[in-house]
């Protein structure tokens, strides 16, 4: 299982790393024009803050349990990673958006939550 974990942290912090980093370096317009239609509702440092969450969280999901250097912050990470991705679920649905919107960010999110039940729990570090 330690395995898969590590697998699926991977996976995860690859897609966080991705998508918090085209909401720093792009601007509100650029990833409106790109399908993120959400971002009508959102500053352009509200916008820029999701993308800090998600790549400090990418990097919580790895580098901590990689070096052994405070460990615990990995499943947070997933935690909040999780918490994030729950309120994007809220976000498409409100918007009238469909699940079809909310399906990515509800996959990334129960994902996450695996991720960080089993590493606070039978798998911790």
């Amino acid at each position: 299982m330690n395995v898969v974990l590590w697998v699926l942290a991977a996976v995860l912090a690859g897609a966080f790393a991705m998508a918090g980093s085209m909401k720093l370096a792009k601007s509100k317009e650029q990833l409106q024009a790109s399908g993120m239609a959400w971002t009508e509702d959102f500053t352009q440092g509200q916008v820029r803050a999701i993308g800090a969450i998600e790549v400090l969280g990418a990097l919580g999901l790895i580098l901590p349990a990689a070096f052994g250097i405070a460990p615990i912050l990995t499943p947070l990470a997933a935690a909040g990673l999780f918490l994030a991705m729950a309120g994007a679920v809220v976000v498409h649905l409100r918007r009238g958006e469909g699940i079809g919107a909310a399906a990515p960010a509800l996959v990334l999110g129960l994902l996450s939550l695996f991720v960080a039940i089993m590493r606070f729990g039978p798998n911790a570090f």
